[in-house]
């Protein structure tokens, strides 16, 4: 009864291993010493699926949160788009998230001390994945910035 057991959680587990969110590889920014830059990402979340926004609408929530390593680029600031409040059968009251695909953009500052050439920004997108019936573990999408500093 026990292995019968827990091939019902195999589905779940299976879906949780696929790529219910996906972060396009972004285009290169090329940007100057002393100057600022932005870098698109497009995120793309499978159809059922939900993440909670930057803003949860409950404290407990695990908020959906672009973040980067230091580097030759310095992060200024992230903006997300704007949520949709969904109502959902497991929450009382409607949640505030996002679904299907969208863009954040991080505005950058290029010190003028910065090194010139090419390089790599690393960003880590935190988020928590739900569908309908469940929530699935926190994970961490690394996002990998083609840069060049002129």
């Amino acid at each position: 009864m026990a292995l019968a057991a827990a091939f019902l959680y195999l589905p779940c587990l299976f879906a949780q291993g696929s790529a219910i969110l996906s972060v396009a590889p972004p285009q290169k920014i090329v940007a100057r010493r002393g100057a600022g830059a932005q870098a698109r990402i497009a995120v793309q979340l499978q159809p059922g699926f939900h993440v909670n926004s930057n803003t949860p609408s409950e404290e407990y929530l695990i908020p959906l949160k672009l973040t980067w390593l230091p580097g030759a680029l310095q992060a200024a600031g992230t903006t997300y788009p704007k949520p949709r409040m969904e109502k959902y059968q497991f929450s009382a009251k409607p949640l505030s998230v996002f679904t299907g695909n969208f863009d954040l953009v991080t505005a950058f500052q290029v010190p003028a001390t910065a090194p010139r050439g090419p390089g790599v920004l690393v960003g880590k997108l935190r988020y928590r994945a739900c569908n309908q019936n469940a929530c699935f573990p926190p994970k961490t999408a690394e996002v990998k910035l083609p840069y060049e500093v002129r």
